[in-house]
């Protein structure tokens, strides 16, 4: 009789996820299968949840799937020609999906691979279960001093956080000034990222008290509270004429890119990674700083990933989770876009 599982699934478009069941897989040649210990919850699954079909197909996903792409565990099983990996050792998925084979996966680039728009959690079955299946071992990073339980943010938030850090830090030289605006699950890490790689000053900017509280413990140099609609006022008594080397949007609506082109000094830097629907309705010429750049990417390397894992291995980031078990997955959501959250939630699979 074939091994059963229950997982967290999406089963039609536009419909929220339901608990199912499901058997467990076995990798093939060349796969490993995961015994999973943790999963952390992410901003985009319920985004997932409302989008129509049309747009899933053009990323090629396949329904029904297991939603979970922050994944942390141990290695159950491997498939033939796979070596390296021992039964029970820890260790977390690199969440951004890549062939490995293209010319952008051979030069590091992989963040930029023509199948990055699919992967665990994201049109392919994910870690919100009992078991999941990895098709490359390259996307598997083993974890020295890190609990599997809580390593799974490292994987997406902290890492696209540190993707976008890792651009910008040659412009953050000694009495420069860097803006994180939003300062979320992504936010709060980039915090931490631009206080440990770089001299900068960092400003938080955020709509939510507790969140600039967090943000503060964390390592921001100043707070600015938005919720009233001063924030563009507040930013710019601060950085006075000389304007902010970097901006990091983790929000990305009209309001908030507005305010980070707007404050950029020139040669700036302006970093665009929240999917908050956002443009910005002045003419580009004129409204961006000379010799100033925008850029935005989503998701992160396998490089990125493996070095934030160090960094927090090495005592240097903290890695704040609220843990819930796999019965409470429905209200850990609920807490992560009411905006309730201090770390990341996790939901908690075995170990």
């Amino acid at each position: 009789m074939t091994e059963k599982m229950i997982a967290y699934r999406m089963m039609n478009w536009g419909e929220q996820p339901q608990k199912v069941e499901v058997d467990v897989p076995h990798p093939a040649a060349g796969q490993v299968l995961i015994k999973v210990a943790a999963v952390g919850v992410c901003g985009s699954d319920p985004k997932m949840c409302k989008l129509p079909e049309a747009v899933g197909k053009h990323f090629n996903w396949q329904m029904p799937f297991t939603l979970g792409h922050e994944v942390g565990g141990w290695i159950e099983e491997t498939g033939a020609g796979v070596t390296g990996f021992a039964k029970g050792e820890a260790v977390a998925l690199v969440s951004s999906h890549s062939c490995g084979g293209c010319s952008y996966c051979l030069e590091g680039a992989d963040i930029n691979c023509r199948e990055g728009h699919y992967g665990r959690g994201y049109g392919r079955d994910g870690g919100l279960a009992s078991y999941v299946l990895v098709e490359h071992p390259r996307e598997i990073i083993k974890l020295n001093s890190l609990d599997p339980t809580t390593a799974g943010p490292l994987t997406d938030a902290g890492s696209t956080a540190y993707h976008g850090v890792r651009r910008v830090l040659p412009k953050l030289k000694p009495g420069a000034t860097a803006v994180v605006i939003g300062v979320g699950g992504l936010g709060s890490f980039a915090v931490q990222f631009l206080k440990v790689l770089s001299p900068a000053r960092v400003i938080a900017i955020d709509t939510n008290p507790a969140r600039l509280e967090y943000s503060r413990e964390l390592g921001a140099d100043v707070l600015i509270d938005s919720s009233d609609g001063s924030g563009a006022k507040q930013l710019a008594e601060i950085l006075s004429a000389e304007g902010a080397a970097v901006v990091m949007d983790f929000v990305g609506n009209d309001q908030t890119i507005e305010l980070g082109v707007g404050c950029l000094r020139k040669g700036g830097s302006f970093a665009l990674i929240g999917s908050g629907g956002g443009s910005l309705s002045k003419e580009w010429y004129g409204a961006l700083p000379k010799d100033g750049e925008i850029f935005t990417y989503e998701g992160a390397t396998i490089m990125d990933t493996r070095e934030v894992i160090a960094l927090t291995e090495a005592g240097k980031i903290r890695n704040d989770v609220d843990l819930y078990s796999f019965g409470e997955v429905e209200q850990a959501y609920a807490k992560l876009v009411s905006g309730e959250l201090k770390g990341r939630a996790v939901i908690k699979l075995a170990g």
